[in-house]
């Protein structure tokens, strides 16, 4: 509707709320006029950021603002109980300041594009793949596989590395883990950088699994459908977890496709067909709609619904960045909405032009805006 060269698109806002200012208009949504800030670290230092690296916003690919493709320099696995072997590596700086990435899903792995949103050069960058997710073993395995099972594991490769304490950076179901941690142990966390805010309150998993996401994809919804019977939509999650812990494994390489393709077709701005096909890839399917799935029908294994939110104020000390996608479909904004009013001192970036995905242009230059900042940590 509001084509690339329309007057409207030209001036369409980059809606940011917080403290670090970007060269580009933004809307306050209570009423304030548009205001015209320039790109600071801090409220108070009027210095410039060098933007001489890579353009900042406004630009068409999130590779222009990740920094270069480099390999991990170390990786192993570590036995965090009798079953479960957790895949983890190291890239960037091996004397650098300690940085931890978590994955979202849970079960979707982390991939070679998620080392770029730091400073190779500054960082020890960490990564590791959740129990069962990725190159973790066993493969899709549910067994003593909780966020609390999680939050160990964390905690067992911080020390098994070596690290006092990092910043840590998590997305989607890795914003849910990244406070599940700093929550649990907020003296290891130096800083916060979260994306696409997921607290899997109830309603937050009904809106994309049973009704409301449905009514902005009815066409892919459609095929999100099409493996549960008529009786049995009533409750889609619990439809689905029957057949992708059932014994049937055609019928749960089937189920595992319709979930997968369903977040994946939805997850950016603009459907991008290339990232459906990843559901296309049945081991990743089956590890990333097991996984979820398993989550889901147990509430996060969550002591109340809101348990996360209710308990924020045990790291509003933490430096924090929240960015937030304006048409997340998958995370609506407004769970960011309402961790930011119950933690106002951190950072809140709403952006106007994405979707959920990590990759979205402005999402990437804010993502990597905040990393960079916390390099003084």
């Amino acid at each position: 509707m509001f084509g690339a060269g329309s007057a409207w698109s030209t001036r369409l806002p980059l809606i940011i709320y917080g403290t670090l200012r970007v060269n580009r208009p933004f809307r306050v949504c209570s009423g304030f006029p548009v205001k015209q800030r320039t790109l600071c670290d801090t409220p108070n230092s009027r210095k410039s950021v060098d933007n001489s690296r890579k353009p900042m916003f406004g630009s068409t690919a999130a590779d222009d603002h990740l920094y270069p493709n480099i390999e991990a320099y170390n990786h192993g696995k570590l036995k965090v109980d009798g079953l479960h072997e957790i895949y983890y590596e190291q890239c960037g700086n091996p004397s650098g300041k300690p940085v931890v990435f978590f994955h979202g899903g849970p079960g979707s792995g982390v991939t070679v594009h998620d080392r770029r949103f730091f400073d190779p050069k500054v960082y020890r960058i960490v990564l590791f793949d959740q129990r069962g997710a990725g190159r973790s073993t066993p493969n899709a395995e549910l067994k003593d596989n909780t966020t609390w099972h999680l939050v160990a594991d964390i905690e067992k490769i911080r020390k098994h590395l070596g690290i006092d304490k990092w910043v840590v950076f998590g997305g989607s179901w890795g914003s849910t883990l990244a406070l599940s941690y700093a929550e649990t142990h907020p003296d290891k966390v130096k800083a916060l950088i979260l994306r696409g805010i997921f607290t899997l309150r109830r309603k937050e998993l009904l809106w994309f699994y049973q009704d409301g996401a449905s009514h902005l994809f009815p066409d892919l919804w459609e095929n999100y459908l099409a493996p549960i019977p008529d009786v049995e939509r009533h409750d889609m999650m619990s439809a689905y977890y029957r057949r992708l812990t059932g014994d049937d494994e055609k019928t749960k390489i089937q189920c595992a496709r319709a979930w997968s393709a369903w977040e994946c077709g939805t997850a950016k701005l603009l459907i991008d067909e290339s990232h459906i096909q990843k559901a296309d890839e049945d081991k990743w399917a089956v590890q990333f709609a097991r996984i979820e799935c398993h989550y889901f029908v147990h509430g996060g294994f969550f002591k109340c619904d809101d348990q996360l939110i209710r308990d924020v104020d045990k790291i509003r000390h933490i430096p924090c960045t929240i960015v937030q996608g304006r048409y997340d479909v998958v995370c609506p904004a407004r769970t960011a909405w309402d961790l930011h009013k119950k933690w106002p001192e951190a950072e809140f970036y709403m952006v106007s032009l994405a979707g959920h995905a990590s990759r979205e242009p402005d999402t990437a230059a804010l993502l990597v805006q905040a990393a960079d900042k916390y390099k003084s940590l």
